[in-house]
């Protein structure tokens, strides 16, 4: 029977849901329509296309990905809030694969709402650093590292990437013990003061896409 009481955030909750379980690449408004018993027109009343359905997608991903960051890291500092945001974001990324791969898509220069959730999740990022004592752009350095290395090493697990006959937790958990370790290091900057990417009002977001 077709589903009652449709409204944009409920046929974005099931995208979010049908891409997790196909998906993110094989998600359509065919296939959404579908699952939620309705004639894919219908579903027209409430995202406009399957862009904005996906955009739709993205900004959901990065708000719950960033309060299970914030929820698994407030309180911590130094090595402790780096495994802790590792942890966190290696766990939901592996049971949300197609919402993942949806946040990734950058948000554009009108995108206010996708801009700001961005730099919040950038801050995060910046206060489970902040306890290193990095120097100026070494910061900067350091949140592209962690994230690089974490996104790298999800995606790969998630595809079936490891088949060596090697328990796959150890390696994570040396990959991020290798993080902490450069963290720790402290390497020199002739940079100092505030890092790059930042302003008055708080680090510029790049947590979507690609650098500069």
């Amino acid at each position: 029977m077709p589903r009652a009481g449709l409204t944009p955030a409920s046929v974005v909750a099931a995208g979010a849901e049908l891409a997790d379980e196909l998906g993110y690449e094989n998600l359509t408004m065919g296939l959404l329509a579908e699952r939620l018993g309705v004639r894919t027109p219908s579903l027209y009343k409430h995202v406009s296309s399957l862009d904005a359905l996906c955009h739709g997608i993205s900004v959901e991903t990065w708000r719950e990905l960033g309060e299970t960051l914030m929820r698994a890291t407030v309180g911590l500092a130094g090595p402790a809030a780096v495994r802790a945001y590792a942890d966190a974001f290696r766990h939901w990324v592996g049971r949300h694969p197609g919402r993942y791969a949806a946040g990734l898509r950058a948000p554009g220069p009108d995108d206010a709402e996708g801009q700001r959730i961005a730099n919040e999740i950038l801050q995060i990022l910046y206060a489970v650093l902040a306890g290193f004592d990095l120097p100026g752009s070494r910061v900067v350095d350091a949140a592209r590292a962690l994230r690089s290395a974490l996104h790298g090493f999800v995606t790969l697990e998630n595809a079936g990437g490891f088949g060596l006959n090697r328990d796959v937790d150890r390696s994570f958990t040396f990959v991020v013990d290798s993080l902490i370790a450069g963290l720790r290091a402290g390497l020199s900057d002739e940079d100092s003061g505030q890092p790059e990417g930042t302003d008055h009002n708080g680090p510029r977001h790049e947590y979507h896409g690609s650098d500069d």
